[in-house]
């Protein structure tokens, strides 16, 4: 039996369709992350997997337990998931102990802990309306957590949040995990959030589940143009003189490179010739955008050698190997 199971979801009718039989399993304490552009529907998958959403067909099985929609319950949810929404609200001008007493049911020492994990105990004393953004939705967070779920929905808990205090919420995020035991499943617009947390990503489209997988498979075997885009820069190969000098099959997904899956190379031996035509500095890379025949590709470097203006020679990047991608 699967931890969770979402069958053939669907939500909207034929005009204007929101889901189209949106369908995955996730095991327990799988991390799963959910990139699309807006109105792909993400967000709406969320819902539907805590009941806060009624979808027209399909079904979501949670722990053995068939989830139910807000049509056919007087609360909507459903016990052992928590849903922490972008558009979180906490009571104004309350101090955070009272507004985190009315909601737990754990233990003094166990909600303790709770509290160290999600990095509030100093605020405790203080009114919500004294805090921070990030604060603010760290003892939302707490606030769920205390319910004690086995499963945390998280929607793009890192907007609009600084660098600092998306930091720190990574942090919570993994204790929670693995220290609380909770299975996780988030949505990020940022490709760093998913890439370097997720076990899995599912990537979503217009309503539907148009590629998923492990992240280093998503990342340098995307399925489309749509799907690489999603994950940083890339260059899709039209030159017929580099697809043939490179190998590479103009008909898949093998013409779509990241900058780092191209090289520049002192052997002119299966390389292209190009000129360096402006350099983007990363601090530990540099990226070259590079004019060669019939258009111009990016290519990642890290030696910081290389000027406008510079003949170069650009070849992939050794040892590069394409898989297929998965649906």
């Amino acid at each position: 039996m699967s931890f969770l199971e979402v069958s053939e979801i669907s939500v909207g009718d034929e005009a204007k369709a929101v889901l189209k039989g949106i369908t995955f399993t996730q095991k327990a304490f799988q991390n799963i992350a959910i990139a699309g552009e807006t109105g792909s529907g993400k967000s709406t998958v969320l819902k539907v997997i805590a009941g806060l959403a009624q979808p027209e067909s399909g079904e979501v099985i949670f722990k053995g337990q068939n989830v139910v929609g807000p049509e056919e319950k007087l609360i909507p949810g459903h016990k052992g998931i928590a849903y922490l929404s972008q558009h979180f609200e906490l009571p104004h001008s309350l101090r955070v102990e009272q507004v985190l007493k009315y909601a737990n049911t754990m233990p003094g020492g166990e909600a303790e802990a709770l509290y160290n994990i999600c990095r509030i105990s100093h605020l405790l004393k203080r009114k919500t309306n004294e805090l921070s953004g990030g604060e603010r939705q760290r003892i939302a967070l707490a606030r769920l957590l205390s319910t004690s779920p086995s499963l945390l929905l998280l929607d793009e808990p890192f907007s609009n949040l600084d660098m600092v205090h998306k930091n720190v919420l990574k942090s919570v995020i993994r204790d929670i995990s693995e220290e609380m035991g909770i299975t996780c499943t988030l949505i990020s617009h940022d490709p760093q959030d998913s890439l370097s947390w997720a076990e899995t990503i599912l990537v979503m489209k217009e309503g539907e589940i148009v590629q998923q997988g492990p992240p280093n498979q998503v990342y340098t075997c995307p399925l489309n143009e749509y799907v690489a885009g999603l994950f940083g820069r890339y260059n899709l190969i039209t030159s017929e003189a580099m697809l043939k000098q490179f190998e590479l099959n103009k008909q898949s997904s093998e013409r779509i490179l990241r900058p780092e899956e191209l090289q520049i190379v002192t052997n002119k031996t299966k390389a292209v010739p190009g000129r360096v035509q402006r350099v983007y500095f990363y601090g530990s890379y540099s990226e070259l955008e590079v004019a060669v025949a019939d258009g111009t590709v990016v290519v990642r470097v890290t030696d910081g050698e290389h000027n406008t203006g510079d003949q170069v020679y650009v070849s992939l990047a050794s040892g590069l190997k394409k898989t297929a991608p998965g649906v």
